[in-house]
This record gives C-alpha cells, structure tokens and sequence, in this order.
C-alpha cells in the first residue's frame, strides 16, 4: 500500500491510499487499524488500549480527482467548520447513490 494523505480531526481520520488489485478494501483496513493500535498501544502506553471504531468507509478516487482529494484531506479543520463529519458522511452516502439505514450509521 501507498500512503498518499493521512489527515482529519478530532473525531475521524481520511486516508488517500493506493492499494494493489491483490488486497481488498477490508484486509487494508483490517491491516491499517491493527498495525496502527498495536503501534499506538505500544508507543503510548500511558493511554491504555487503543482502538478503532468497528466500521469504515472507502471510496475510490480517479487519478483525476487526485490533487483535489489531497486538498481536501488536508484541509480538515477548515471544511469541518462548515459541516459536521456526520453531515458530510450521509451527504457522500446520498451522492454516491449508496443505500442506508440511518439507524446504523455513525453509531
């Protein structure tokens, strides 16, 4: 995997990654959030276990849209000053033409 961005706020994280054709969505981010815990845990003891939340979204970006997916990324604190990450979340859900139940998402 290719780490392009990392950045977010208090209370989410974007990741801009490549990863190969080999690896699914979920074992990246099965590796991402256990390799990262085990760091966390390890690094900063004196904050106890660390850990994820269960779930994640992915959603892929064309080679076009790259620059503008870095920008945003890191822009976080700015762009959450105008929409809450729920908000924002549900507003990506909808344009994506992605079905949801409201009663389980951002639990």
């Amino acid at each position: 995997m290719v780490a392009h961005e990392i950045g977010g706020t208090k209370d989410h994280i974007h990741l801009l990654i490549s990863i190969p054709a080999s690896i699914s969505p979920a074992k990246a981010m099965q590796l991402i959030k256990g390799g990262s815990s085990k760091w966390m845990s390890d690094e900063f003891p004196e904050i106890g276990r660390f850990a994820w939340q269960q779930g994640y979204a992915a959603f892929s970006v064309s080679p076009s849209m790259m620059n503008k997916t870095l920008n945003y990324i890191r822009s976080q604190e700015e762009h959450h000053r105008k929409m809450t990450f729920s908000e924002e979340y549900l507003s990506f859900l909808k344009k994506s033409g992605i079905a949801y139940d409201e009663r389980y998402v951002m639990e």
